[in-house]
Order: C-alpha cells, then sequence, then structure tokens
C-alpha cells in the first residue's frame, strides 16, 4: 500500500532497486548527492546531476524537464554512503518565467517498484522564495533503508544547497551544473537519448569474454558481420519491418526506432521519410552521439568458462522502462542473428557436401570398390560434424537467451507484459504514456520455446489490420472462417483494451463502426465497461457518422497546426488520441465512405487519430487496386500464428503469435473496469 508522506515522515523500502518519478508544473532540474554517517558530501565525484548523470548505484537525468524518472539500486552504492539526497532546482535564466518554486504548482515525488507499484509519495507543499530543494533522502539506519520526506528549500538556489550538505566549492560547482543544464535545454527538453551503435549490446560486453556467446554476424557476404543497430540522426521512425518475401510492403513486424523524445514531452515528432524504391526507412530521428552509461551490474560475476547471470534491465537507459525496452529489443536481434549463423553454417556444410559429393562421382576410380563408399561416408560424416557445431553454438545461444527472457518476462511493466503477467492485477491507469506497447509474439522454427515481445512505440504511427482472412499459415488451416472472423475481433478488443490501458486517464478514446452488428459478442467487455466514446456505429448511418466526425477532426487539427493556431480549436474540443475499430470492412462502405477511410489511415496518425482495421482483403477485392495503399499503410496482425514479418537484419520470416488475455481469467474486465473508473471525471 502507498505511504502518502509528510514532511519530516519516514517509511521502510522493501526492495533495493528503485524508481524516483518527479512531476513538476515547470522544467526542473533533478539531481542527487551520496552522503556518509553525517549527510556530508566528500566532493563532486558524489553528486549526480545533468553534467554527470551516473554514480554508482544511481542515475538521473541529462536535460531539464517537467517529469523526471531517477533510478536507484541502494545494493550497489559504495559502502561508505548511507544517505542519497534528491535535490530539485529551477534551471537559471531558461524560459523567462520566475525562478521561484512558489509560482509554481507543487512537486510531486514518489519512489516506486520497478513494476510501477507505488511505495511512497510526497508532495512538496509550502514553498515560496525557494528555487533548490530538497525533496526527498533514502538512508540507511541498522543495515535497513527507509526513505524520508524532507522538502527542505533554499532560496539560494543550488550553490546554498551544495554548501548545506558540505561540498567545498559549492558556488563553483553550481555554475557547471547550470552550464549543462542549458547546453541540454537548448537542444531538448525531456527527451532521453537513445543507445548508440557503440553501445548497444553493451550489456553482453562481459558475457562474452566469459562464455563465448556473442552476437551472430555470419550470412554477410564478404565474412562482414550484420550491420548493427544504431540509427544516423536526423531522419525518422518507423514502426514497421519490411514483410517477408512473396508479403505486401505494409506486412511488418515493429521497428521500435527512437523518437527524438518520450511521446509524452514529443507530441510533434513527424513520420518518417520515405525511403527510395518504397522500403522502410530503418534510421533513427534526432540520434545523439552521448548514450546513458551502463546500469552498475547486480549479478555476481560469471565464473571463468560459465555464461554470464542475467538480470532483468541492464541494457542502456535512463529509466528502468528504457532499459526493459532496449533489452527486448536487443534479445530480438540476437536471435535473429544466432539463427542466422546457425543456417549459414548448415548451408554451407550441405553445399560443400554436395561439391565432395560431387568431385567423387567425376573420378571414375571412385566406382570401383569400397573406396568410394568410404569417401561418400567421409563427406557426409563432416557434413554432420559442421552441422552439430552450429547447432550446439546456436543451442547455447538460445539457451542464455531463455535464461535473460526467464528473469526479463516477470519485470516488464504492463505496457510491456503479456496478459498472463500478474502485473496487471495490480494494474493502475498510468500518469504518463510508457515508451512501447506489446501486441504479441516472435519466434523462429529453431528457436523452440523462445519467443521475443514485440513492442511498438507510442504513439502509434501506423494504423493496425487485423486480418480475418486465411492467411495459409498451419494453424489457420484448421479454423473455419467463421471462427477466424471471431478471433480477429476478439484479437482487435485485447490490443484496444491495452491501448486504453497504457494512456492517462481521458488522452485515449476509442470509437467502434460495426454495421452488421457481427462483432457484438467480441466487444461486449468494452461496451459493458463503457470505456468506449458511444455505442458500435451500425448501418450506413452509423459508418457515415462516425467517418465524418473523425475526418473533420483531422482536419480541424491539421489547419490549427500549419496555422501555428492550437489554441484556437473549438470549445470542449477532444484532444485525446483516437482509435477506430473497423468491423466487417468492407459491408456498409460505400465510395465516400472508403475515400474517407483512405484518408484517416494516411493522415490520421500524424495528428492522433488511428486506424485499426479488422477485414478480410479478399472480400474488398471489388474495389481493385484502389485499396492496396490502405493495406500497404497498416500494419498486418493475424489472429492465429502465421510467419509474415521479417526483420531488418538477415530477413527472417517470424511467426508472430498474438497477444491474447487466457481463456476464463478475470484481468481483462479488472483493467477496463479501472480505466472506466479514471475516465469519468474526465466525462463530465
Amino acid at each position: 500500500m502507498t505511504a502518502e508522506l509528510v514532511r519530516g515522515q519516514n517509511h521502510p523500502l522493501p526492495q533495493a532497486r528503485l524508481e524516483i518519478r518527479v512531476s513538476a508544473g515547470t522544467p526542473i532540474v533533478a539531481g542527487a548527492t551520496l552522503g556518509d554517517e553525517r549527510g556530508q558530501v566528500h566532493g563532486v565525484e558524489w553528486v549526480a546531476h545533468p553534467g554527470a548523470p551516473s554514480l554508482p548505484g544511481l542515475e538521473v537525468s541529462k536535460q531539464a524537464a517537467a517529469d523526471h524518472r531517477l533510478a536507484v539500486d541502494l545494493d550497489a552504492l559504495p559502502q561508505a554512503v548511507h544517505r542519497v539526497s534528491v535535490l530539485l532546482a529551477l534551471p537559471v535564466g531558461v524560459g523567462g518565467g520566475p525562478v521561484r518554486f512558489g509560482a509554481h504548482a507543487a512537486p510531486f515525488v514518489a519512489v516506486t517498484g520497478l513494476d510501477g507499484s507505488e511505495v511512497a509519495s510526497y508532495t512538496i507543499t509550502g514553498l515560496e522564495s525557494e528555487s533548490a530543494v530538497v525533496a526527498l533522502e533514502l538512508y540507511r539506519r541498522q543495515g535497513a533503508w527507509k526513505v524520508r520526506a524532507v522538502g527542505q528549500g533554499y532560496a539560494g538556489g543550488l550553490a546554498a544547497m551544495l554548501t548545506d550538505q558540505g561540498l567545498a566549492q559549492a558556488q563553483q560547482f553550481a555554475s557547471t551544473i547550470n552550464e549543462a543544464v542549458a547546453q541540454g535545454m537548448a537542444r531538448s527538453v525531456a527527451a532521453p537519448p537513445p543507445r548508440t551503435p557503440e553501445s548497444d549490446r553493451a550489456r553482453h560486453a562481459g558475457a562474452q569474454g566469459a562464455s563465448g556467446h556473442a552476437v551472430p554476424q555470419a550470412g554477410y557476404p564478404g565474412g562482414q558481420g550484420a550491420p548493427q543497430g544504431g540509427y544516423p540522426a536526423g531522419t525518422g521512425p518507423q514502426m514497421g519491418l519490411p514483410g517477408a518475401p512473396g508479403q505486401g510492403a505494409g506486412q511488418g513486424a515493429p521497428q521500435p526506432g527512437y523518437p527524438g523524445g518520450h511521446p509524452a514531452s514529443d507530441p510533434g515528432a513527424v513520420s518518417p521519410p520515405p525511403v527510395p524504391g518504397g522500403g522502410i526507412n530503418y534510421s533513427h530521428p534526432g540520434r545523439q552521439t552521448a548514450a546513458p552509461p551502463p546500469p552498475p551490474p547486480t549479478a555476481p560475476p560469471a565464473q571463468p568458462g560459465q555464461p554470464a547471470q542475467p538480470v532483468a534491465g541492464d541494457a542502456t537507459g535512463w529509466s528502468m522502462e528504457e532499459r526493459l525496452y532496449n533489452q527486448v529489443w536487443g534479445m530480438f536481434e540476437d536471435l535473429a542473428r544466432t539463427t542466422a549463423a546457425y543456417r549459414s553454417a548448415v548451408d554451407f556444410a550441405e553445399s560443400r557436401m554436395e561439391q565432395e559429393l560431387d568431385k567423387i562421382l567425376s573420378d571414375p576410380r571412385s566406382r570401383i570398390g569400397g573406396q568410394g563408399d568410404a569417401a561418400r561416408e567421409a563427406a557426409r560424416a563432416k557434413r554432420t560434424q559442421l552441422v552439430d557445431q552450429a547447432r550446439a553454438a546456436l543451442d547455447r545461444d538460445l539457451a542464455q537467451l531463455t535464461a535473460e527472457a526467464d528473469v526479463v518476462e516477470p519485470a516488464l511493466p504492463p505496457a510491456f507484459a503479456s496478459w498472463d503477467n500478474p502485473v496487471w492485477h495490480a494494474y493502475r491507469v498510468p500518469m504518463e504514456i510508457p515508451m512501447a506497447l506489446r501486441l504479441g509474439d516472435l519466434r523462429l522454427p529453431e528457436s523452440g520455446g523462445l519467443s521475443i515481445p514485440m513492442l511498438v512505440r507510442l504513439p502509434l504511427e501506423r494504423g493496425l489490420w487485423i486480418d480475418s482472412g486465411r492467411s495459409g499459415s498451419t494453424d489457420a488451416v484448421l479454423v473455419d472462417s467463421d471462427e477466424t472472423r471471431r478471433l480477429a475481433m476478439t484479437t482487435a478488443v485485447a490490443h484496444a483494451a491495452r491501448l486504453l490501458a497504457v494512456y492517462p486517464a481521458g488522452e485515449f478514446t476509442v470509437h467502434v463502426i460495426d454495421p452488421a452488428g457481427s462483432g457484438a459478442d467480441a466487444l461486449a467487455p468494452l461496451v459493458r465497461s463503457g470505456v468506449l466514446a458511444g455505442p458500435p456505429a451500425a448501418g450506413a448511418a452509423g459508418v457515415t457518422d462516425v467517418l465524418a466526425r473523425l475526418t473533420q477532426r483531422v482536419d480541424l487539427v491539421q489547419m490549427a497546426v500549419r496555422g501555428g493556431a492550437a489554441d484556437s480549436l473549438p470549445p470542449g474540443f477532444d484532444t485525446s488520441e483516437q482509435l477506430l475499430i473497423v468491423n466487417d470492412f468492407p459491408h456498409g462502405f460505400d465510395d465516400r465512405a472508403v475515400t474517407q477511410l483512405r484518408y484517416l489511415a494516411d493522415e490520421g496518425p500524424a495528428v492522433g487519430v488511428h486506424l485499426m482495421m479488422v477485414a478480410d482483403r479478399e472480400e474488398a477485392s471489388a474495389y481493385g487496386p484502389l485499396l492496396d495503399p490502405l493495406w500497404r499503410s497498416l500494419l498486418r496482425l493475424t489472429p492465429l500464428p502465421d510467419d509474415h514479418l521479417a526483420d531488418p537484419w538477415v530477413g527472417h520470416a517470424w511467426t508472430y503469435q498474438p497477444s491474447l488475455v487466457p481463456a476464463g481469467s478475470e484481468v481483462l474486465q479488472l483493467v477496463l473496469t479501472r480505466v472506466a473508473e479514471a475516465r469519468r471525471p474526465w466525462n463530465h
């Protein structure tokens, strides 16, 4: 249960790895100092600030922002440290506003576990002329850690606060911090920098030396390794992978590229530029040269000859959410490449055996007696030996990835977690938009039971198409068309519920078009809970009404944005993200409605209107090539496992498994009920 602290009150900390979340009504600088038993700071190396954001067991942001997340690992702190003080300060000379906390909303700080559950929170009230404040302190007493609400403000700013903590030359050091903040503010506000090519897989550096587990780099001409996952600056993110051979361009898996900032603080992110030739651009927008340092190691060092023990969240990132996101993406990349190495080795072994057999058959002497049989047996034995060696390497890598997945999956926040993860039972409506959303799982034939979460960045930059047609997969062949349609709508509802669950209250609205009412059973959880904007639209009139309202919304927002007059939108205008679920397309759609639908698919995502189609492409074939751009603009998903997605490195055909609520589980109703309760104040 969360403890709401008042000034001076303390509360025990149940775990060592924590996040401290800070919310304020204006951009602030968040930092922290390490103190000894008397609370004294021994030197500048004991201060985490935007110019030096990482200390053993502690990370802060490099930029000023209205929202911050500080990562703390109490077990990784030096033994001499007995106190961690969380500092908040108003940036000097930025924005032209008053430099005092009394002119802004009271800052709010919360200590949370890795699963997002709050341990303690504190609203810092009573600040007036102060421009810096010690918000909280985590302190060690008799071997146990506690948190105390401090709220000690300083009118003299950072310099006075650091002087009070015993730091020599505090005035000069405060100026250094302010300069670092000013440089960061000139670039962006609240944009945590993504990883760079040099730091992509820094978390495996120790493991490679200990166990030989390295990212496979086979299958590229000239012996070159597979391209790394870095993205040059100045280009846009892409939400989908290219389709596998024989698939449409729109049938892609998610490319979790990093937009220039967190969605909550970067609503103006632009759509990615097209790539010559119609391919998908995997480059990254706003790539910065500096990456956050890797978190301090928390796993015991590996024994010689043994693989490193996996740890959840040991990738780079400013927050635990970003670390887990990077780690999942890295696991996906590792599995793709280790499988590529195995397939390349098998192909080489087969090719070598065929060459040797051809050589044997071309020699007349090998056709007499047992010499030829022995040579053929030797060629096959070499092939078997090479394949066995490749399989052993693959099994070693799969074992390490499986061990990593076993610790990562339970640590995932709700937005990244599967529906059967216990984290959903403690679900609370979030205060900010997460980095990404889980839409299912991906696996390869060689990976056995190992699957990787399929994460896409938020806000969505492409619509979704739940294909209710017959895909030709093994699972689809065994299911009749009616059952496939039912499963497709169930999948759409699960995705919509997840989107509603990960957005703050009032920031995501769902509309449904169900012309013939065929999706009523699947839509029942959304209807009963009251999370829809209105009843599902039925008949031609309902289709026309919903499409007209959403098309008008796109037009209004586009005009306001282009004219630089976002405040000119009509009073009461709903500024939340909008999702339109369309079932049984093209039934109930005339030519005008089809044109509006294409318009929403093309123009909607840039202004917060997203499309989720539940449709069989064959049923819309009467429109001919008119609808081809629509299908290509959407990310195709299937209600049954299907191998239609491809990765951007080696082009494997990945099997997509939708993320569905387990049969008999009440978790969906629980989540939707809490979403509906949180939305009520916004609906009145």
